[in-house]
């Protein structure tokens, strides 16, 4: 039986394993290798890293934990996930079953995108959720944020720092007067037809006039929700936020399941840098049930 299962080895796992390791904890990852950034080109905003390929980054970490004997790494899909005896057991795909005292989720979480043909197939190119990570490079070019909810209105106001930007609120939100402006004063225009496709090498949005409009980049607030069914099935307490379903967590990233962590995107840590830190205070917390015990009640 390992000490920890940490499933998902993207950052936020891979941050989580390295303590425990370190720590000469038994270890195992399993990894499907299905990171949320793996469609961009480069990542941004992680000191010492910026500008770097994601792959390189998770390459290079995966490199540095694989020379800790107490680490054990198996690629593949876990679709099942159980308490037993003493811990818990998880089941991949390919059928393998293995069990740990303590788990820590770190799948990440699937985007869904506003039904625009064009945009999927751009999704982390010149299509972005994220200004810190992507805005810069877009050298102050001409920007759009599509509406897709309550959280657009926040990019729209956010956006402006880096580019001349249309709010193409696209029947997903109705601003009111104040809402307008406010979206004025920032210098922010906006765009009440349908957008009907994103086209071009770039970010081209098509309205249902047949006007076009060029963009350096655009912006999306994507409706999240954690990647795989592992949370459900373990009853792990989720949560309703603006952006979609996250898990709920404590300080130390305990779920409501005794016993079960979770991290990064799924416990709504949004980017690469909050992912490592999260994974690292989930390595905390299964560390410190692992020395004292899980606390009275959870």
């Amino acid at each position: 039986m390992f000490d920890v299962i940490i499933i998902g080895g993207s950052y936020a796992g891979m941050s989580a394993a390295l303590p425990l390791v370190r720590a000469r904890r038994k270890v195992l990852v399993i990894d499907s290798g299905l990171r949320r950034n793996r469609f961009a080109e480069a990542a941004h905003g992680i000191l010492g890293q910026d500008g770097r390929p994601p792959g390189e980054i998770a390459a290079e970490g995966k490199r540095q934990l694989m020379l800790y004997p107490d680490l054990t790494w198996r690629d593949g899909e876990v679709v099942s996930a159980s308490p037993l005896d003493g811990g818990f057991e998880v089941g991949t795909a390919d059928g393998d079953r293995f069990s740990g005292r303590f788990l820590i989720l770190a799948t990440g979480v699937s985007d869904t995108l506003p039904d625009v043909p064009g945009l999927k197939e751009r999704w982390g190119r010149s299509v972005f959720h994220c200004p810190y990570c992507h805005g810069y490079e877009l050298n102050r070019g001409a920007l759009g944020v599509l509406a897709s909810g309550p959280m657009s209105l926040h990019q729209a106001q956010l956006i402006p720092q880096w580019g001349p930007t249309t709010f193409f609120t696209n029947g997903a939100l109705t601003l009111d007067e104040e809402q307008q402006r406010d979206l004025a004063r920032r210098g922010v225009t906006v765009e009440a037809e349908a957008v009907v496709a994103v086209s071009g090498d770039r970010a081209t949005v098509a309205l249902k006039d047949g006007r076009a409009m060029e963009l350096a980049g655009l912006f999306v607030a994507t409706e999240v929700a954690p990647a795989g069914p592992l949370a459900e099935q373990l009853g792990c307490k989720l949560e309703q936020t603006p952006m979609g379903t996250v898990v709920v967590t404590d300080d130390f990233k305990a779920t409501s399941i005794p016993g079960v962590f979770a991290c990064g995107d799924m416990a709504q840590a949004a980017n690469v840098t909050l992912a490592m830190a999260d994974g690292t205070m989930a390595a905390m917390g299964a560390h410190r049930a692992l020395l004292f015990g899980l606390p009275e009640g959870g």
